[in-house]
């Protein structure tokens, strides 16, 4: 008999229990120390989807797949009521899908993918509405609290994909994508700087993602310099 679609994930949290009681190693780790683990595998499978190799891009999809386990089993061992399990994650992944896609669990209609966007986009907006009023959040006076196209935008990120990231948040809200067509623009910034983020903005202009044209131009540069190091050494080599 077939096992079920997803069985071995299943199998892949007794692994990991097993692991967090039995392993040395795994069982002093924290959110933090784990931290560094989960930005390096997320790295490296974006690496491998640009290499185009399918068993690369499946076993780094595993090694991401084991920082949401590894997580969610350190949450699950906290005492002081913010704990929570890999099924507490599922389960909001589960409810997120579903509120955002009315027109698929509910009775919505769309014309395409670009209303799906736009949906989303509004959904997320009130359910952050709702957040901040339920935090207590104060907005203006008299005013419920106003949420901002950019909240939820981690500003840690690479400043290529931050710059692209805000340009399509603000572009959605109908946002100018120049610095200086907004109010009170930015002190401290360097010709260099707005140059930079020019780029970003003619690359959403234009439909590319930037920072993985970068990575592309870069590896070419790496592919080059080896090609260069590569012919420099047989060049000392011959003359030696």
């Amino acid at each position: 008999m077939t096992a079920a679609h997803g069985a071995r994930l299943l199998e892949l949290v007794k692994v990991m229990d097993t692991l967090r009681l039995n392993c040395p190693w795994d069982a002093k780790q924290t959110h933090a120390s784990l931290a560094p683990y989960l930005l390096e595998e997320t790295y490296e499978t974006v690496d491998a989807l640009a290499s185009g190799d399918p068993a690369a891009v499946r076993e780094e999809l595993g090694d991401v797949l084991l920082q949401v386990v590894f997580h969610a089993r350190v949450a699950q061992e906290r005492t002081d009521g913010t704990g929570y399990d890999i099924d507490d994650v599922a389960d909001g992944i589960i409810a997120k899908l579903t509120r955002r896609h009315p027109h698929v669990f509910g009775d919505l209609t769309v014309s395409g993918a670009d209303e799906v966007t736009l949906n989303w986009d509004a959904i997320k907006t009130a359910e952050r509405a709702a957040a901040r009023s339920a935090a207590g959040e104060p907005g203006r006076p008299g005013e419920p609290p106003q949420p901002s196209a950019l909240d939820g935008v981690p500003m840690s990120q690479p400043a290529v994909s931050l710059a692209a990231q805000l340009l399509r948040r603000a572009g959605r809200a109908g946002a100018p994508g120049e610095l200086a067509d907004l109010p009170a623009a930015a002190t401290g910034v360097s010709d260099l700087g707005r140059e930079l983020f020019a780029l970003v903005n003619r690359a959403r202009a234009e439909g590319l993602e930037p920072e993985l044209e970068l990575r592309a131009a870069a590896r070419a540069y790496a592919d080059r310099v080896r090609a260069w190091e590569a012919g420099a050494r047989y060049d000392t080599d011959a003359g030696g």
